[in-house]
């Protein structure tokens, strides 16, 4: 019976793949359960299972105190008694009384298996999550082993994977035994065990088949510095290579294609387009609209935006199929892309310039001719204008100093006489004091939030980021800006504590 327990430990723990002392410990838990159902579930019993001969013992465990509590009796032990056995022991000790073995009856033995079962069960599963939880983002190969309703569970030999229907590919369809190849994104220790999440619709997966396919890849030679897919579809690459001997495309193509190919196929023929990755924005996106043509680039570095400017034949290349194409390369290079023909970028232009034009008309009572002088040299609002200097103004080709001086003088003038015109409109729409106080609003937009009904520094410190730059205007300040005025509204709710002042940052 006691080199059978041994066995038993030894077979379970090569099976389960788990420490043979996990087993032994869990049933050594299946022998205290017993003690407990014979002896009492108020004693504390423990038991030893011998590691080399497989003896089994078992002890109740009481505390040595100079008086038994009656209430307590059976978890003490006076130290006059425990003098008795050892002359050594004190109060404090724990004393341990071994006990008669128990029999194994039919009840008591199915108990001691479902304890065992469990204890395994549970050992099992923290090996699988510590396992599992250092192979996320690898690609890893199993078999079917379920489909349910188009989720589909992966055995992965000594694990199993689960891959939800919206991580298929479309119209990948499989059967219980078809081999399997998918990418784990998340491993987490859930109540019903380790759950291992897979996918096949994850940019990683494309760029971890290219690593196997490419040794290039592999070794660090040539790095994929971003991905993106529409799955199934056409996906986009951009790769870069740290040895200016090895073209980064030819060798992610390899020789008549056989290399993008393997992955092509793995992804049921999704489209891949492999480019060059740049660390200049505006050239980055350039590759990134291939095949299309680009004319021009325009950057809002602000706004995270970029107008991109393409021959009128090019428009539908650019834009792609259901703007897949402009899309992809918004998604591969970060940038938020506008695409528009040279006619439209023209007609823009054309209506900017005469918007400004107008501007300056009205705001320092010039002619148009030297209106538009201003607008041709740059200028764009009123406030660049009185910001500069005399002298940067009259190096302007037909401005001597005297010109300068008074357009200069007349910006600065019609700037004061608007803010005075917006903070009376701010007074009669009741907004308060300390929201005109607050840093990084103009007069006008401080209008706009009155007319909105925002008339407290509690109204705008509800607000997101996002919700004050949509009420303002796009384009009128960017996110951190936003966000550094909300804090700004929010810093009188602290004052209490923080002494800071309305209007104040905290």
């Amino acid at each position: 019976m006691m080199t059978e327990m041994l066995h038993v430990a030894d077979v379970v723990a090569r099976e389960k793949n788990i420490d043979r002392e996990e087993v032994l410990d869990a049933m050594e838990q299946a022998l205290v359960k017993l003690g407990k159902a014979k002896y009492g579930p108020e004693l504390d019993i423990r038991a030893k299972i011998d590691r080399k001969s497989g003896s089994m013992q078992l002890f109740r465990a009481t505390t040595v105190v100079e008086a038994v509590d009656p209430e307590l009796a059976s978890q003490q032990v006076s130290l006059k008694e425990a003098l008795k056995v050892e002359k050594d022991a004190k109060v404090g000790d724990v004393w341990m009384e071994e006990l008669p073995s128990v029999e194994f009856g039919r009840i008591g033995a199915q108990s001691a298996k479902q304890v065992i079962v469990q204890k395994v069960r549970d050992a099992e599963r923290s090996r699988q999550f510590a396992e599992y939880k250092d192979r996320v983002n690898e690609v890893i190969n199993g078999s079917v082993k379920r489909v349910e309703y188009g989720n589909v569970t992966v055995d992965l030999g000594r694990a199993e994977g689960f891959l939800r229907r919206d991580e298929l590919l479309p119209r990948e369809h499989y059967k219980v035994g078809d081999r399997i190849r998918a990418f784990i994104y998340d491993v987490r220790q859930e109540q019903r065990g380790p759950q291992i999440f897979l996918s096949r619709t994850h940019p990683m997966f494309m760029a971890k088949l290219f690593a196997q396919e490419v040794p290039e890849i592999y070794d660090g030679i040539i790095e994929i510095k971003a991905v993106a897919r529409d799955p199934g579809s056409r996906a986009k690459i951009a790769v870069l290579s740290h040895d200016s001997s090895i073209d980064p495309i030819g060798a992610c193509v390899g020789m008549r294609g056989s290399r993008v190919q393997a992955v092509v196929q793995e992804l049921q023929g999704e489209k891949i387009d492999i480019i060059p990755w740049a660390g200049d924005p505006a050239t980055f996106v350039v590759n990134a609209l291939a095949p299309a043509e680009v004319s021009k680039v325009v950057l809002d570095d602000e706004g995270n935006r970029m107008d991109v400017v393409v021959p009128d034949e090019q428009l539908s290349l650019a834009i792609g199929r259901r703007g897949q194409n402009v899309r992809l390369a918004s998604m591969l290079t970060g940038w938020d892309i506008d695409i528009m023909t040279e006619a439209e970028e023209s007609e823009r232009r054309t209506r900017e310039f005469n918007e400004r034009t107008a501007l300056f008309r009205e705001a320092l009572d010039v002619d148009e001719v030297l209106a538009q002088l201003l607008v041709t040299e740059g200028f764009t609002q009123v406030e660049e204008l009185a910001a500069s200097s005399v002298e940067d103004v009259a190096a302007i080709e037909g401005l001597d100093d005297g010109i300068a001086a008074e357009l200069v003088s007349r910006a600065d003038a019609w700037l004061k006489d608007q803010a005075a015109k917006a903070d009376a409109k701010r007074k009669e729409l009741g907004v308060d004091d300390a929201v005109a106080a607050l840093p990084g609003l103009k007069p006008a937009q401080i209008v706009v939030l009155g007319e909105k009904g925002l008339k407290t520094l509690d109204d705008v410190a509800d607000l997101a980021g996002d919700e004050l730059i949509e009420m303002l205007g796009a384009g009128s300040m960017s996110l951190e800006q936003a966000n550094a005025v909300i804090m700004a509204a929010r810093a009188h709710w602290f004052s209490d504590n923080a002494g800071s002042k309305p209007g104040a940052v905290a």
